[in-house]
Formats: structure tokens, sequence, C-alpha cells
């Protein structure tokens, strides 16, 4: 008798969460809509900004390179729509605050913020400093924060908005060679999650988004120390192979999905999703796994804690035939000047 009490407990409590997750859920339409994309002069935030564009936003995208922005203006005005460019500094509280004050000025109040800026450095941690876990540390929590912060009290008022947070799995699962990267990255996951909790009372919807490897050519662009020439080669060999990596432009497409329903969090690509799951589970494993992994990743040496970017770590594993998928997004998401 206790047992089925329990059951029909359970049953009831999972009703009433599953129509209370319903009810926050409400899908909208994002004509006419205004839209800013951090980090949307490359990559997959380009890719976010043409998929926003192709469903009738108006979009503004910001980043610190103002040729890069340049062409991806480009390339946006190329499909038609009203495209507006801001060159700033985000992880600076007075270049966030004004750059969402020129987006309004242009196009008014913002409906949906992407906060998809990031930053990535690859070395074991012998190699890494403070000013690695500080560059992070800005870029992936305060620059969030910051045009966050910025929007939020216009939301609020207007009862409606939504907020897309570009997190990672190594938002989720704090990866060998990745450290600085991942201490960033959790600090946006929390970040979101706590912010989709307290909003919803405002009709405001943050969606946290943590996808795995993605084809978006990013690895040329990366930081690399140590024996970086092996550091790039298997990061960007991983970030390449199909069934490992996803491509960049159904990803984009997800991410804008989980928008306009209003989902709470999306974790991208397969191996991503099983991966988060494991670790949920069974977080010893999966630690102690990755434990096994960092055996063969590259040993400390090479530059130590001196910098290469991808472009300049290249090495006869990297760029290759296993590269390939990779380096043809490079140069259809704006990766190469």
């Amino acid at each position: 008798m206790h047992i089925r009490n329990l059951t029909i407990a359970a049953g009831i409590a999972t009703g009433i969460a599953g129509t209370m997750l319903l009810r926050n859920r409400t899908p909208i339409s994002l004509r006419g809509r205004t839209a800013f994309v951090t980090g949307g002069s490359r990559g997959l935030g380009l890719l976010i900004a043409h998929e926003l564009l192709r469903r009738g936003a108006k979009v503004a995208i910001a980043a610190r390179d103002a040729d890069e922005l340049a062409r991806a203006e480009d390339q946006l005005r190329a499909e038609g729509g009203n495209v507006f460019t801001v060159a700033a500094d985000l992880t600076m509280r007075e270049e966030a605050e004004a750059a969402i004050r020129k987006v309004e000025q242009q196009f008014g109040p913002v409906d949906v913020l992407v906060n998809n800026a990031g930053t990535i450095s690859v070395g074991p941690i012998e190699t890494m400093t403070i000013d690695d876990y500080r560059s992070s540390i800005n870029t992936h929590f305060w620059g969030p924060y910051f045009t966050t912060m910025a929007v939020l009290p216009q939301m609020q008022r207007r009862q409606f908005g939504r907020i897309v947070n570009i997190s990672s799995i190594g938002g989720k699962i704090s990866v060998p060679h990745l450290v600085p990267y991942s201490v960033g990255k959790f600090a946006l996951t929390a970040f979101s999650e706590g912010l989709r909790s307290e909003l919803l009372k405002d009709k405001v919807y943050v969606t946290t988004v943590c996808p795995g490897l993605m084809r978006t050519g990013s690895p040329r662009n990366a930081l690399f120390k140590g024996n970086n020439e092996a550091e790039y080669a298997w990061f960007s060999i991983s970030d390449a192979l199909p069934g490992l990596s996803m491509n960049a432009n159904r990803a984009a497409r997800q991410v804008v999905d989980a928008c306009a329903r209003g989902d709470s969090e999306v974790v991208l690509s397969v191996p991503a999703k099983f991966a988060t799951l494991i670790h949920g589970v069974f977080p010893e494993v999966t630690v102690d796994v990755l434990g096994v992994i960092n055996r063969f990743l590259p040993p400390p040496g090479g530059i130590g804690t001196d910098v290469r970017t991808g472009k300049q770590s290249k090495s006869k594993a990297s760029p290759s035939w296993l590269t390939a998928l990779n380096e043809r997004a490079a140069q259809e998401n704006n990766q190469i000047a």
C-alpha cells in the first residue's frame, strides 16, 4: 500500500512538473524582433545572426575586430534585412552598456540577446597563467553579465524578452587541457541557470546552450600553449571529425529554435548529450575517464606559457585531410581574413 501511494504521488508530481514546464515555454515569432548577438562577426555567432535574419529579425552584432565586423556585415547584408554592427570590448562594462544603447537607438529595445562571444586557450595546466583564467572569466562571465544587466530592466518592464547564453559542454564537464575555458563556461552556466529561475516571473526566458564540438572553423583562431603544434593537431582534428563534431549551420538553427520556444537548456551534438547524461549519473566515472585520456595528450614543454594561435601552430598532422571540413567552415564563417 505504501509503495502504491508513493507511485501515485510520483505520478502526480511528474504531471505537475510537466504542466509547469509547458507553461514556462512560450513560443514566439522572431519576425520584426530586435536581436543582439555578441561575438557575431565569425563562427557560430555569425551563423546565428544569419539564422535570425532569415526569420525576419533585425540583427545587431558586436565584436572587437572592426575588419571582421565589416566582412561579417557584407555577408549578412547579402541576405537582405536589417543589420547593424558595433565594435566593442564587451568585457568592459562601459562599452557593453554603450553598445546596447547604440542598438536601441538603431532598432529599438532588444528583444533577443545572444551572449556568444568566447575565447579558448588550449594546453596543460602547467602552462596556464592567472591571465588565462582572468581572460576566460572576463569573456565568458563578465561580458554576458554586463550585456544582460543592460537589457534586463526594459525586458522586465515590458514583460518580454529572450536571453540565450552560449556556454559549452565544457561548462558542464571540465575538460583536460581546457581548464581555464571550463572555469569561465561553468560560471556562465551557473549565471544562466540562476537567471532562468528568477526571470520566469517576468516572462523573460533564458536559454542555456551547451554545444559539444562544432565545425565552425574556430581552431585556427584559438590560442595554444606548451607543445603548441601537437595541441593544435589533436584539437583541430577532434573538432573536424563527423560523428564527433556537429555541423555548425545545424547547430545555429537549433539554437534559434530553442530561443523561439523559450527552452531552458539545449545540449548540442549526440556525443555531448551522452557525455552530459553519463556525467550526471556517474560523475566519478567521467572524471576518471578524462584522466586516462589526459595521459595521451601532449605533455608540458614546447613554448611553455607563451601563446601561439592555431594558424601559427600548423604541422604535418594539421591542417590535413582530417581537418578538411573545418578548413572549409573557416572559409565560410569569416575565420580567415
